[in-house]
Parts: structure tokens; C-alpha cells; sequence
């Protein structure tokens, strides 16, 4: 969507380099999980879209400044990856500091979880967000038939006061924007956070 309404797109990492997919969100994977996942098959067959993981700037080495927009993207990583990185936490401050929109769906929702701001509180702090439900949590972990994640976000997320974390039913689209934060509640909602990204800024 980003591309298709004429954004440049970079693909930054909380330590750059080259990225590699966790199994889980590899539609190839022996695991099946994600089997059905058209869209990520085709972004594994198109080499320029793979180009965009290799080599990818640290997120220490980016200047919001030059930026319109944040996107933090989902999968089951972030979940280990960026949860406790505080670097990932202060990139994602700075972006919203700077009055940039600032956005994030399915697991990569998670960071929101700790994201502290300048003055010392929470991001969604007197916001409204969503983020990967526990429904869609216990759903995935019974069809698998074992534990995938180390927590739930929306679980997480209600245990923080001052905060309305919001959730449609299981595998339902539903993004929401607050002002410059702009959140989806899982994969099937990207396409709805994009667009209230891109009306964003418009």
C-alpha cells in the first residue's frame, strides 16, 4: 500500500544488518503455520522486495527527521527481539516525539507495551490501541498444540492503567487511529493500519 500511493519504503532493524524470517512467519516452513500466507510468498519470490533485507540500516543510524512515518512490523520475533530493546523502545519514542506518525500492528504491537517517553510515560499512555488479542493467542497455540509465546499483549496490556487497549473478535480487521499513533490488531489488519497510516498523512 505505501508503495502503490508513491511512498519510499526502508527497511530499518533494531541492529542492522541482514534479516532472516523467524520460522513461524515463513510461509515455506516445515511447521506449516503459516502456509496460507499469499502475501509474504510473494514478497520471498520477488527478489527486489528481498534486496530490502539485506544490508538493513540500524535503527541507531536513522534520523526521524527524514522520515514521514514509522511502520513496526509483526511476526512472531518481536515478541523476543524487541520487547525488552530498549533502543527499538527509544527509536519508536523519537519517532512519535517528533510528531511523526508513529505505528505498529500484530505482534509488533508489543513494544507499545514499555515505549516511555521523554517525560517518563507510556506512549499509550490516555490512548486507545489494539494489538494481538488473547482469543487469536489461544487460538494459534491450540492449533499448533504448544505454547508460542512467552506472554500475551492484550493480557499485558490491561494491567496498565490509564491506557484503553481495544480488540475486535479473533481474525477480524480493526485498526485504530489516535492521533499520531496509529495501531492494527494482527496480520489481517495491516492493510487496515496502512490506510489510516497513508490518511494520516494526507
Amino acid at each position: 500500500m505505501f508503495a502503490d500511493t508513491g511512498y519510499t519504503i526502508k527497511i530499518v532493524s533494531p541492529d542492522g544488518g541482514t534479516l532472516q524470517a523467524d520460522s513461524y512467519s515463513d510461509p515455506e516452513d516445515a511447521s506449516g503455520y503459516s502456509v496460507h500466507d499469499t502475501i509474504s510468498l510473494a514478497f520471498k519470490n520477488d527478489p527486489d522486495k528481498m534486496r530490502l533485507l539485506v544490508d538493513t540500516p540500524a535503527s541507531a543510524d536513522v534520523d526521524p527527521a527524514e522520515y514521514d512515518a514509522l511502520f513496526v512490523v509483526g511476526g512472531q520475533g518481536p515478541m523476543v527481539t524487541m520487547i525488552d530493546d530498549e533502543a527499538v523502545h527509544g527509536f519508536a519514542a523519537a519517532f512519535y516525539e517528533a510528531g511523526k506518525v508513529t505505528s505498529a500492528v500484530c505482534h509488533g504491537t508489543c513494544i507499545l507495551l514499555k515505549v516511555r517517553l521523554a517525560n517518563g510515560d507510556l506512549l499509550v499512555k490516555g490512548k486507545r490501541w489494539t494489538g494481538f488479542a488473547d482469543a487469536e493467542e489461544q487460538y494459534a497455540e491450540q492449533a499448533i498444540g504448544q505454547k508460542i509465546q512467552p506472554f500475551w499483549i492484550e493480557t499485558e496490556a490491561r494491567k496498565i492503567a490509564e491506557t484503553r487497549f481495544e480488540v475486535a473478535g479473533a481474525m477480524e480487521e480493526h485498526a485504530i487511529r489516535d492521533g499520531n499513533l496509529i495501531t492494527g490488531q494482527q496480520q489481517v489488519s495491516a492493510r487496515a493500519a496502512a490506510q489510516e497510516v497513508v490518511a494520516a498523512l494526507s
